[in-house]
């Protein structure tokens, strides 16, 4: 007798779920294996290409970003290699170079199973009359069979319809247009008598499959370096396309510079020409300045004009003084009344004015040394003063004259400095009118020669154009196929194949609700309720009943039954006869009937006095169970032979239980059986009668053990009316059948107290179920099935 000591989760116990079934995961795994086989022998294989690439970058106009990328900050700002991978993978590209090799025309020939593309060896030449835009958009499909004769083929648009003859270069009639098919000669030869295919797809669906296609990475992420990879079934195509792919990312990158260097050479053209016309126009506003204002050099013109104005103010000053002079001294002399001496050496630039005054001087101090001893009516005084008298008068008219002269050269010099002045100070104004023009003439001529250093720049730039990126291995391919792999398909189809029972075993188990054996159970029910054994699963041509000395696995489960019922019996009660044992279950089917008859049968086996009692008046089975050759009725109470329970209970006439008991020879086992009788229509009021408890005493006290054979506890209340009589209840679940939901029910009466004595068996149990998981399962008398018997 087993009991539920642990609930834990047993590894060994998992490990033996999957184990049992070794024979499904080994079949599994065989037909994943000839699944892989068959998937890489018709799949069809794909080839890598691949090619290197550097990106060229453009030198930076800032050299603070390359510190700034040396110490990863803002290192997006030069590397910028994320973006022409978007751009070689980019749409436009990728349609032009479906247009350059002709991607989106196919000749497939055609196999068993699998298709071949012919690329580069196709035996026809397609030519498509119609304008670009219908060719580049067009889907359409058609089969051609190539004769024996090079001369002719046969047409058709569907795969199994009857191809029209055409000759080759006659046109052919399509959706999209007119088309001519002209034999290629060098491989036509190959193909003769085989069916082509040949598919017109839109470029855009081309690019698009390519564009998810091809694969580009970079070593690490700051370098400039990208590898290109591309995978398809045919080799040279793949290899093709990647080299093609470069050259008109090169060949657009190039473009694109030309193009800006075309328009910045005419822009600055028109600007060379817009400005040669604007230095013109102020090279003439300074010629008309300097004209106008008659200056050639304003600064030079200045300094001699300060120079000038300098000689000229002390000429000025210089002629002012000697006009001063020659006034004062000529009102002087025309005051004086007499003769007195003149002022002498007072700086007149006029030498007869001075000889005139000497002399002058030198007769009145003559005449004036005279007249100290003499007067004036001395002859020779009045001679001097003749002589006084007339260089008197001739010193007047030179003085005169000089006062004269002196002034016309004062105005003429002061008039001189005016203009002197004038000169002087409208040099600054000139100078900043003259800056100005300077200015907007250097500035001009600075940006004419500029826009004529740009401009030959940019003839330089468009005469050496440079790609944008630099070969470094020319697409090259791999000649062993990288797709289907086989050993990873082949892992993969046996791991799947494992997997599929996995899954099987395990998601029947996670959704599994039922009773499978004695170990599944004791997970279930609670430590303290045993469970005595577990009964086989028999086959439709096994004996459903046990015979004398039968060594069957039955036969041996029901022995240890029998064991653990007697442990039971004995360790439950204290009572003298503790051998009333109810069997029952939760439903009709599950086998109480199956256990009671065979339970009676191996109790009978040790000689014991055995009565079997059948209680489920509702709906008797006991006579299915004794009929046949091998089952013999040894004596019959009074005739009453169809008498059972239900009369004993409601005929009082039946005055003792053995006028309704059956002794039976089944099988060389003898023991007694009372009949459920004929169904009444009250069967739980005649339960309840007391005459059954007259009759449990007194069957208790005659026989070793009472079997009575209850109703099913969850249908009808009989079971349960009647369970203060049993000293022991065996409740039978079936496997495979009998939820574990179903378990708490009679467990919750224990618990309530109005059943007693509960415990468990296990009937219908798989073979490979038997004991702890088939680990210790029954095998006496059985012959194993072959290994490789399912």
């Amino acid at each position: 007798m087993s009991q539920n000591n642990s609930s834990d989760f047993n590894f060994s116990d998992e490990i033996r779920k999957y184990s049992k079934n070794w024979k499904w995961f080994v079949l599994s795994f065989i037909i994943g294996v000839i699944v892989a086989h068959l998937f890489v022998r018709y799949s069809t294989p794909k080839y890598l290409a691949k090619g290197k690439i550097q990106i060229i970058q453009e030198k930076s106009a800032s050299p603070g970003a390359n510190l700034l990328q040396d110490i990863d900050v803002f290192s997006d700002m030069e590397n910028n290699v994320e973006d022409e991978v978007e751009i070689i993978t980019s749409r436009s590209n990728l349609i032009e170079v479906a247009k350059k090799l002709g991607l989106n025309t196919k000749v497939y020939s055609l196999g068993n199973i699998r298709n071949t593309e012919l690329y580069n060896n196709s035996p026809i030449t397609l030519n498509i009359i119609a304008p670009d835009s219908t060719i580049y958009k067009a889907d359409f499909e058609f089969y051609l069979e190539l004769n024996s004769s090079t001369t002719s083929f046969g047409y058709s648009v569907e795969e199994d319809e009857a191809p029209k003859n055409y000759a080759f270069g006659k046109n052919i009639t399509t959706p999209f247009g007119d088309i001519v098919i002209t034999p290629n000669t060098n491989y036509i030869s190959n193909h003769l008598g085989k069916k082509l295919k040949v598919q017109v797809l839109p470029l855009s669906i081309i690019a698009t499959e390519y564009q998810n296609e091809i694969i580009i990475s970079k070593p690490n992420d700051f370098s400039n370096i990208l590898d290109i990879s591309l995978q398809d079934p045919v080799k040279e195509k793949a290899r093709d396309i990647i080299n093609e792919l470069v050259a008109i990312y090169n060949k657009n990158a190039i473009e694109d510079k030309q193009q800006i260097a075309d328009r910045t050479s005419s822009f600055i053209e028109g600007r060379i020409a817009d400005i040669s016309s604007s230095l013109s126009s102020v090279d003439q506003s300074a010629e008309d300045f300097k004209t106008g204002r008659g200056v050639t050099d304003i600064a030079s013109e200045a300094n001699l004009n300060l120079n000038v104005g300098a000689a000229n103010r002390q000429d000025l000053a210089n002629a002012e003084t000697q006009l001063n002079i020659a006034s004062s001294m000529r009102d002087m002399v025309d005051q004086q009344e007499g003769f007195e001496v003149l002022p002498a050496n007072l700086g007149l630039s006029d030498p007869t004015i001075a000889n005139t005054t000497q002399q002058y001087n030198q007769l009145v101090q003559e005449r004036n040394r005279l007249l100290e001893s003499s007067n004036e009516k001395n002859p020779v005084i009045v001679n001097l003063d003749q002589q006084l008298s007339s260089l008197k008068r001739t010193m007047q008219a030179s003085l005169n004259s000089t006062v004269n002269n002196l002034g016309l050269q004062v105005n003429t010099l002061s008039g001189q400095q005016a203009i002197i002045n004038s000169k002087i100070y409208s040099a600054p104004k000139n100078e900043r009118a003259l800056r100005d023009i300077t200015r907007r003439q250097q500035t001009t001529e600075s940006l004419y020669l500029y826009l004529l250093q740009k401009r030959e720049e940019a003839q330089i730039t468009v005469a050496s154009t440079a790609p944008k990126s630099k070969v470094i291995d020319s697409a090259y391919f791999e000649e062993l196929p990288v797709s289907p792999r086989k050993k990873i398909i082949y892992l993969a189809f046996g791991i799947l194949g494992l997997l599929i029972p996995f899954t099987a075993i395990y998601g029947k188990d996670l959704l599994d609700n039922k009773v499978h054996n004695m170990h599944n159970l004791e997970k279930k029910v609670h430590s303290s309720v045993p469970i005595l054994g577990e009964l086989p699963r028999l086959s439709k041509k096994e004996q459903k009943v046990v015979t004398k000395d039968d060594r069957s696995v039955l036969a041996e489960a029901l022995r240890i039954i029998r064991a653990n019922l007697d442990y039971l019996m004995k360790s439950r009660s204290n009572k003298k006869s503790n051998n009333i044992i109810y069997i029952t279950s939760s439903v009709p089917g599950e086998g109480k009937t199956f256990l009671s008859v065979n339970l009676s049968m191996i109790l009978a086996n040790t000689h014991k006095k055995v009565l079997l009692i059948g209680a489920d008046v509702r709906n008797p089975k006991f006579k299915s169970f004794f009929t046949g050759k091998n089952v013999d009725k040894l004596s019959v109470g009074q005739n009453k032979s169809d008498y059972g329970l239900t009369e004993y209970l409601h005929d009082r006439n039946i005055s003792s239980y053995k006028e309704i008991v059956n002794t039976m020879l089944v099988h060389d086992n003898n023991f007694d059986v009372i009949y459920s009788g004929r169904i009444p229509p009250n069967p739980s009021e005649l339960l309840m009668s007391g005459r059954l408890k007259e009759l449990f005493d007194e069957v208790s006290e005659r026989y070793d053990y009472v079997i009575v054979d209850t109703a099913p506890m969850m249908l009808v209340s009989d079971t349960l009316l009647i369970s203060e009589h049993a000293d022991q209840l065996i409740y039978v679940t079936r496997a495979d059948v009998t939820e574990t939901k179903a378990l708490d029910f009679p467990l919750k009466l224990q618990k309530e107290g109005k059943i007693k004595g509960l415990s468990f068996v296990v009937n219908d149990v798989k073979l490979n179920n038997l004991g702890y998981g088939g680990k210790y399962g029954y095998g006496y008398g059985k012959v194993a099935k072959k290994w490789w018997k399912f």
